[in-house]
C-alpha cells in the first residue's frame, strides 16, 4: 500500500542531492519522483519490458522509471488523474506540460500543503517546497498545462 507521507519525507530528504543507490541522469526529475514513489511503497511491475509498466532493476529501467512523459502515462493506469490542485494529497505528483503541446516535460511531487494550496519539490532544477505553479520557473508559460495524480 502507498503512504504519500513516507514518499514526501524521501523527497525532503533528497532534494538537493543524489541518492547513490540510485541511477543519476542529467534531466532527473522522474527518476527523483519514482525514486520517491518506491520510497512511498509504490509496487514495480513490468520487468523486463522498459515500454510498459514502472520499474528499475539490474542497471536497467522502464522509460516511465525515468521519462517525464512515460511517467505520466503510467500514472494514467496506476493513480487516479484528479482536476484541481486543491485535490492533492501529500505524495501525490504533478506533470508540467510546459509547452501545452500534449509532451510531458517535468514532474514533481507534492511534499507540503498549507491552506490547500500544494507546493512540491523536484529534481533537475533541485526545489524544495516550490509552489505547484511553477510560475517562477524559466520554462513557465501562460499556456502550461498541468496533469494532477492522486496516489494515496
Amino acid at each position: 500500500m502507498y503512504n504519500g507521507a513516507l514518499a514526501a519525507a524521501y523527497a525532503e530528504e533528497w532534494w538537493n542531492r543524489r541518492n547513490p543507490a540510485f541511477p543519476s541522469f542529467p534531466v532527473d526529475c522522474t527518476n527523483f519522483v519514482s525514486q520517491c514513489l518506491l520510497a512511498g511503497g509504490l509496487v514495480m511491475r513490468g520487468y523486463p519490458d522498459r515500454y510498459t509498466g514502472w520499474w528499475l532493476r539490474e542497471g536497467q529501467w522502464s522509460l516511465s522509471w525515468a521519462v517525464a512523459h512515460s511517467m505520466r502515462w503510467f500514472l494514467e493506469e496506476a493513480a487516479e488523474r484528479v482536476a484541481e490542485a486543491s485535490m492533492l494529497k501529500i505524495g501525490d505528483v504533478i506533470c508540467y506540460d510546459f509547452e501545452a503541446d500534449g509532451r510531458i516535460d517535468h514532474t514533481a511531487i507534492v511534499t507540503f500543503i498549507e491552506d490547500g494550496v500544494p507546493y512540491v519539490n523536484a529534481h533537475t532544477n533541485d526545489s524544495r517546497r516550490r509552489l505547484w505553479t511553477y510560475s517562477d520557473s524559466a520554462a513557465y508559460s501562460p499556456s502550461i498545462r498541468y496533469y494532477f495524480f492522486h496516489l494515496s
